[in-house]
């Protein structure tokens, strides 16, 4: 078991997301830092399913970036589980460990499981994803894998996703936008980001994890005149920590 510890530069935290069960808001880590099990349930390795890994990586990302330690785990065989596995890696969901049974210490430690709505989780805290329609054949996965993880970001969790190509293609233009602007900042002095922008940023993510509500800060910053390059360039690296867009990817090119 390896539980990858989180950066300590900000201060922790208060993440809370609506339990899929009550309706209500719930702590998605213990007091004190503690260990936090994320489990995530996919039963196949269709579209909906690699959303809800998705969705898990999300709350992996803000949990570590608040300092809470995390267990990430993928219980359960399932079937064509590698070919999840090779999808996810592709969308840059950072691995899972196939879930044993967790040992007494282990059992412990708080869990938040992130499922399909209507699928089977074990009791505890949990994260219902809602579905992604069409799932391909019908609409094929982008060239840039990036491109389907902007695509399922835009629609809250909770939210349905409508998975066609003109979803695709407004994403496609907003990651390309987005990476050549990133590149042209980088070559402007650096700026901190601002208090404000940062708080907006925080607030949105831990607020069940409103990446809808965080890409809207971006899009914000990416037009404010009274923003320096230099801090556009660490607002969107410092959000893409989180995002997992690989936003900073042109760095050194021409454009």
């Amino acid at each position: 078991m390896t539980a990858r510890p989180g950066p300590s530069a900000y201060a922790r935290l208060v993440l809370r997301i609506i339990d899929a069960r009550t309706g209500e808001p719930a702590d998605a880590a213990p007091a004190r830092r503690g260990l936090t099990r994320v489990e995530a349930h996919v039963p196949g390795s269709d579209t909906t399913d690699l959303r809800v890994l998705l969705v898990a990586d999300l709350l992996v990302r803000a949990l570590e970036i608040g300092g809470t330690p995390v267990w990430a785990l993928l219980p359960g065989g399932g079937h064509r589980r590698a070919e999840l596995r090779a999808r996810a890696a592709a969308l840059g969901i950072h691995p899972f460990e196939d879930g044993p049974d967790a040992g007494a210490s282990l059992a412990r430690a708080q869990a938040v499981h992130v499922a399909a709505e209507g699928g089977p989780a074990p009791d505890g805290i949990r994260i219902a994803v809602a579905p992604v329609r069409p799932d391909p054949p019908d609409v094929a996965d982008p060239a840039d894998p990036a491109v389907l993880r902007l695509a399922l970001l835009a629609r809250h969790h909770s939210a349905g996703v409508r998975l066609e190509a003109a979803a695709l293609d407004e994403a496609g233009a907003t990651l390309a936008r987005w990476r050549s602007a990133v590149a042209r900042w980088a070559r402007h002095p650096s700026r901190p980001v601002p208090d404000d922008v940062r708080t907006r940023l925080r607030d949105a993510w831990e607020d069940d994890l409103d990446l809808p509500g965080v890409l809207g800060v971006l899009r914000r910053v990416e037009h404010d005149p009274d923003l320096p390059d230099g801090a556009r360039f660490e607002t969107y690296a410092y959000a893409d920590r989180l995002l997992g867009l690989d936003l900073t990817r042109d760095l050194g090119t021409s454009s």
